[in-house]
């Protein structure tokens, strides 16, 4: 069982992370690809990415990569930093920046379950290059193993984040840790996970607890195992109907021959108002490249964008939401 004591503080800091975290969706669905389960809703994608690996075997660090990620047991803290909330890249540059001392540290820990490839001692002693060597490891299965599929992952992740809006309105803190899979418990400021792996408890001790919805995460929480990391608790989604390839539809694939693919995209997913923060999360793409984007839009008349504090909100002009639903 894992227990997570809060306080009266971890309480009002407790929340729900912004959108998909495409490192920790990585991270899990490695664990998921040697499975056969026979999951109808991840049976393709498992085949299908498979399928792609085997064609780009000589990618630099996959071997390691898929090492450090069995489909069961520990896998390193060091892959999922906390900075992946704000996105793939500041998630790279974290794992670049590990220090040595937990890059061995957590190392050790897989090495005294399984071996390891030869690459890993690099890769403890924090040498550069093998840090390089992993995170594009990590970018090259991403875009294989995600990209195809990603607005699918984001919209099990943005419903269940609705969910979650209404059950805190409706039970509290309470009702929205307590719901996060059947059997979860909270007793006197105590969340009580049954059937975790490893029984052992995390005492926030005032920091708060993010709370991670994840595609791919198992049946199971997962939480980090060293307790002086950021507390992280990253939990499972309905993933709702499973994974099909995007394939644009006729009217997006018009507009973005007019446009570009990216301004296109942009365009419509500014269709409910979105800040340049959301786009680059839905888009896989930098603030910078969304700004210059919705620039380009705003000056032909087809976005409009407000500042509100530090957020700037885009959403479309009534010229704008006219070209999208031609």
């Amino acid at each position: 069982m894992l227990k997570i004591h809060f306080s009266g503080e971890d309480i009002l800091r407790t929340r729900v992370a912004p959108a998909a975290n495409p490192v920790w969706e990585a991270v899990l669905s490695l664990h998921l690809l040697p499975k056969r389960t026979g999951d109808p809703l991840l049976s393709g994608w498992r085949r299908d990415v498979l399928r792609d690996l085997y064609r780009e075997e000589n990618i630099d660090g996959l071997r390691l990569l898929l090492a450090l990620n069995p489909p069961r047991g520990y896998f390193p803290d060091f892959l999922t930093p906390y900075e992946s909330v704000d996105g793939f890249e500041a998630g790279m540059e974290a794992v670049r920046r590990t220090p040595v001392s937990l890059l061995h540290r957590d190392l050790t820990l897989v090495a005294n379950t399984r071996s390891l490839p030869a690459d890993a001692g690099a890769l403890a002693r924090g040498e550069p290059d093998a840090l390089e060597q992993l995170t594009t490891a990590m970018g090259r299965y991403r875009e294989l193993a995600l990209g195809p599929y990603w607005t699918h992952v984001q919209a099990a992740v943005e419903a269940d984040r609705a969910r979650r809006a209404r059950t805190l309105l409706d039970g509290g803190v309470k009702g929205l840790l307590t719901g996060l899979r059947p059997g979860v418990r909270w007793d006197s400021g105590i969340l009580e996970i049954p059937g975790y792996p490893n029984s052992r408890e995390l005492h926030l001790e005032g920091r708060g607890l993010l709370l991670v919805p994840s595609f791919f995460c198992a049946d199971m929480p997962v939480a980090l195992l060293d307790p002086e990391l950021p507390p992280v608790l990253v939990y499972p989604v309905d993933r709702l109907g499973g994974l099909a390839s995007d394939k644009p539809e006729k009217s997006t694939t018009a507009l973005a021959a007019l446009l570009g693919r990216t301004r296109a995209a942009v365009l419509a997913a500014s269709d409910d108002g979105c800040s340049t923060g959301e786009l680059a999360r839905r888009l896989y793409i930098s603030p910078a490249a969304v700004s210059q984007h919705t620039t380009v839009l705003r000056n032909a008349g087809l976005l409009a964008s407000h500042r509100d504090r530090n957020t700037v909100l885009h959403t479309l002009t009534p010229l704008g939401r006219a070209i999208l639903n031609t």
